[in-house]
């Protein structure tokens, strides 16, 4: 074993979220280690999941022909054999370039990178065991845990059948399955659901709730449901898989109902459990729940003072783009570097289904549930001209204002490029913008953007003698 290093901030995991509150404290003038356990930084987001899946998605509107369909007749047969490896081989490439500016930003902060298995042997000790066996001991003021989580797996689904896949596994299937069953229809379960059905896959869908993603606008959410169905997704909701085996060389999924489903291949995503396994945290105290996520306070601190944890290790919204918000708000409250706060309203969200879907800020619900009066403005990209370009009917862009104040307080986007345009509204509401600051934007012609000037028009339509 090598002498103690010291340093004033040690992480524990090299993601997104990891790679953030390095920076964030070295940027303060802070010693920092990175300890991650993977030969390249990245994470799930880089490596298994968000890249990955996300370059999928664009292999498959790409082959399939999707977006070219309605507009010149395009009628695309994806083939058969064609092999999932292929369609993104170019994750690669793009899993490459991002490792490379991760480590070149890491380099630049002067951030120590460190590979190898940590444990916290104290609240101020991370030991490090590299793939040698060589340990390491380092010392710090402060520990941030972000190492991130993994595919939950029920107990009573056979993982051991090469054509039962989780959310890291589905990605490693040789050929494109001809049917699919779908447990489970959170973010990733609704995301693999089109994007198999728009391959010419034939999905089935089984989530106990009675609608998706309970947590987006109704209307979005509803629309959402439809544009799966056009694309073939059937949907088994208020029904929960009991049994999943195998009969006569396919995979039959059993219902609680007494209905059963049939399909080549079956993917479970039941949520995700945090990557704790080996870190020693209950012998320092640190508290965990029933899937292994992590216990925080609003600043990040777990039950013992010197550790902090971000990410998908401390449970939902497990986006990438709260997980890296998430760490910087730490490693600043650790540190008192700032008076930043999490405001978990103020994040965007992003799901990558077909069609794509967005929001930031508050639901009418929400709204409402905190005694606001919401006036709302609709804008549908059937009747905009960038729409029709694009052959999208059935986007729409929906903005929420507070009737007092007439400041927006939600934006809720589906449609093509939804992730993108919902950052126009994030900034107007940031900088706390009105109905009237809409109305006295000029946009381009044509353009998406300039739906959020005909939802503003149909908001003050909405607000009548108060205009």
């Amino acid at each position: 074993m090598t002498g103690t290093d010291r340093f004033d901030l040690v992480v524990v995991g090299g993601g997104a979220a990891g790679e953030k509150g390095a920076a964030r404290a070295a940027y303060f003038g802070k010693r920092v280690a990175v300890v991650e356990r993977r030969d390249r930084p990245g994470g799930a987001t880089v490596h298994t999941g968000t890249l990955p899946s996300k370059t999928l998605r664009e292999a498959a509107l790409f082959v399939s022909g999707h977006r070219q369909r309605d507009l010149y007749g395009i009628s695309v047969e994806v083939a058969p054999q064609l092999e999932v490896a292929t369609l993104i081989g170019r994750k690669d490439a793009v899993r490459e370039q991002e490792t490379e500016r991760m480590l070149e930003n890491l380099a630049r902060h002067g951030i120590e990178l460190i590979h190898g298995d940590a444990r916290l042997a104290g609240p101020n000790t991370v030991e490090v065991t590299a793939d040698g066996g060589g340990r390491r001991s380092l010392a710090t003021e402060v520990i941030l845990i972000t190492t991130g989580s993994g595919p939950y797996r029920p107990p009573g689904i056979p993982f051991d059948d090469p054509d039962v896949h989780d959310s890291d596994t589905i990605l490693e299937i040789d050929r494109i399955p001809s049917s699919l069953t779908v447990l489970g229809g959170g973010v990733m379960g609704c995301e693999y659901a089109s994007m198999f059905a728009v391959l010419g896959t034939d999905v089935h869908l089984v989530d106990p709730r009675e609608r998706l993603l309970p947590f987006l606008d109704h209307e979005i959410v509803e629309r959402l449901t439809d544009g799966m169905r056009a694309l073939g997704v059937a949907f088994d909701l208020g029904e929960r898989a009991d049994t999943v085996a195998r009969s006569d060389g396919r995979l039959r999924v059993h219902l609680a109902s007494g209905a059963s489903i049939e399909s080549a291949q079956v993917l479970v995503t039941s949520g995700r459990v945090g990557t704790v396994t080996g870190l020693g945290l209950e012998e320092v105290g640190v508290r965990t729940d029933e899937r292994g996520r992590i216990e925080v306070d609003e600043t990040f601190r777990t039950s013992v003072p010197s550790v902090f944890a971000a990410g998908d290790v401390i449970g939902a919204p497990a986006l990438a783009t709260s997980s890296m918000e998430q760490a910087r708000v730490a490693v600043s409250h650790a540190f008192g570097l700032a008076h930043d706060r999490y405001d978990a309203n103020a994040l965007p969200l992003g799901v990558y289904t077909i069609p794509e879907v967005s929001s930031v800020g508050l639901t009418e619900d929400d709204a409402r549930a905190l005694g606001i009066d919401p006036v709302v403005g609709r804008a549908r990209f059937r009747d905009n001209a960038r729409g029709a370009i694009v052959g999208d009917r059935d986007g729409l862009t929906k903005l929420v204002f507070d009737r007092a104040t007439r400041r927006l307080v939600g934006v809720h986007c589906i449609g093509e490029r939804a992730t993108e345009l919902v950052h126009l509204g994030q900034s107007v509401m940031l900088l706390g913008g009105t109905v009237e600051t809409f109305v006295e934007m000029v946009f381009n012609y044509p353009s998406l953007s300039e739906t959020y000037k005909y939802a503003a028009y149909d908001a003050l339509g909405q607000l009548g003698d108060d205009t």
